[in-house]
C-alpha cells in the first residue's frame, strides 16, 4: 500500500469506529452522570489504556490467531507485524474464512437493526422495514443458507467461517441485550459502588468494540493499520464521553449511517472472500459518503428542532 492509501485507512477506520461506537458514548455518558468525579476521570484517562490499548490491539491479533490456528498465538502475533513475504502469503491464503465470516457478521447486524431495533428513521424505507420485523429470521436464515451452499463449492471451511459468524453475531447479540439491562439498574440503583459502574463500562466496551475490528477487516488486513485507525477512533469517542449524552443525541442519524456503513463493509467482505476484487479505497470512500449524508441529515434535523 501506498501512503494515500494508508492515510485513507486510517481514517476511514478511525470515522468507521466513531460512528459504530455512538451508542456506546452514550451508555458511557448516562452511567458516567451518577458517578464521583474522581472516577469519571479514572474512566476517562485510565480506561483509554484498557480500551484502546488492550481490547482494539488485542480483538484483531484474536482473530487472525482464530483464522490460523495451525500457527499458534505467538505466531498470530508475530506474523501480524512481519514485513516477511512468505508469512504475508500465508495470511492473505487465511483471509477468505475471516472475511466472510466477519461479513456474515456484520451483515446480520445491520439487518438486525433494520428490522428490529427501535430507530430514527432516516430513509422513508425504513418505516416499512421496522413493521416486517417478524421476517428478521427468515431473511438472515436465507442469506446464511445460500452463502454456505455457494462457500461449499469453493471451500468447506468457507462455509464453516459462516456459520461461526451466524453464531458470533447471536452471542455478542445476547450480551448487549444484557447490558441494556445491567444499563438501567446501573442508572436508578445509586447504592452500587463506582468500582462496579467502571468494570461494567470496560465490559461493555469491549463488546461494542467487536463490530468496529470485525469492520475494519473490510479496509485493510493489516493489523497495525487497524490498531491505529481504531485506536484513534476510540479515543474520539472517549472525547465525545465527555461532551455527554445529550450533545451526541442532537445527531439523531449518526446510527443510520454506522449501520449502512456496516452493511456496506459486510457486503465488501463477502464479495472479496469469493475473489472478487475490490479496490482497496472503496470501503473508506463508501464510508465517507455514506456517513457525510447522515451527519448533514442530522444537522439539518437539529437545525430544524433549534
Amino acid at each position: 500500500m501506498d501512503l494515500t492509501a494508508i492515510i485513507l485507512s486510517i481514517l476511514g477506520l478511525c470515522l468507521f469506529e466513531v460512528v459504530s461506537s455512538v451508542d456506546n458514548a452514550v451508555v458511557n455518558a448516562d452511567v458516567l452522570s451518577t458517578m464521583s468525579v474522581k472516577w469519571r476521570k479514572w474512566f476517562l484517562i485510565w480506561g483509554i489504556f484498557f480500551g484502546v490499548f488492550m481490547v482494539r490491539g488485542l480483538l484483531p491479533w484474536v482473530i487472525v490467531w482464530m483464522a490460523n490456528p495451525s500457527i499458534g498465538p505467538w505466531g498470530a502475533l508475530t506474523a501480524s507485524f512481519s514485513n516477511d513475504p512468505q508469512i504475508q502469503q500465508a495470511l492473505e491464503g487465511s483471509a477468505p474464512p475471516l472475511l466472510l465470516g466477519g461479513g456474515i457478521f456484520l451483515i446480520f447486524l445491520f439487518f438486525h437493526w433494520l428490522f428490529l431495533e427501535p430507530k430514527e428513521f432516516g430513509l422513508h424505507v425504513e418505516r416499512f422495514f421496522s413493521r416486517q420485523g417478524v421476517w428478521f429470521f427468515a431473511v438472515v436464515s436465507v442469506i446464511l443458507s445460500v452463502v454456505i451452499r455457494e462457500a461449499l463449492k469453493v471451500d468447506p471451511v468457507m462455509a464453516f467461517a459462516a456459520s461461526i459468524g451466524s453464531s458470533f453475531f447471536f452471542i455478542t447479540h445476547g450480551f448487549k441485550e444484557h447490558a441494556a439491562g445491567v444499563e438501567l439498574e446501573l442508572k436508578n440503583q445509586h447504592h452500587l459502588s463506582d468500582i462496579s459502574k467502571i468494570m461494567y463500562l470496560e465490559i461493555l466496551d469491549a463488546t461494542f468494540s467487536i463490530d468496529g475490528v470485525i469492520g475494519a477487516f473490510a479496509f485493510t488486513m493489516s493489523v497495525p493499520l487497524i490498531i491505529l485507525g481504531n485506536g484513534l477512533g476510540a479515543i474520539v469517542v472517549r472525547q465525545l464521553t465527555i461532551k455527554g449524552a445529550d450533545k451526541i443525541k442532537q445527531y439523531p442519524y449518526l446510527k443510520n449511517g454506522a449501520m449502512y456503513s456496516i452493511f456496506f463493509l459486510g457486503m465488501i467482505m463477502v464479495l472479496e472472500s469469493f475473489g472478487a476484487r475490490v479496490p482497496h479505497y472503496a470501503a473508506p470512500i463508501i464510508t465517507f459518503i455514506v456517513i457525510s449524508f447522515f451527519l448533514f441529515k442530522s444537522l439539518k434535523a437539529a437545525k430544524r428542532h433549534s
